[in-house]
């Protein structure tokens, strides 16, 4: 039980993706697309440079 729910709320944001009308936000897509990540550790490395770093180590208990 519950699967029915999870569906239907499935379906609803589906279909309001696909048939709502949203404004680009071309500069945000410009700083996405250029690579001007915020995605960074605290000693300014990326993520990316260390295959074994799991970036979400310190929320595991």
């Amino acid at each position: 039980m519950g699967r029915g729910r999870a569906k239907a709320k499935q379906t609803k944001v589906a279909r309001e993706l696909k048939y709502s009308s949203h404004e680009t936000d071309f500069d945000a897509l410009q700083r996405e697309l250029s690579g001007n990540s915020s995605d960074k550790h605290e000693d300014g490395k990326s993520y990316d440079d260390d295959p074994y770093d799991d970036r979400y180590d310190e929320y595991r208990r």
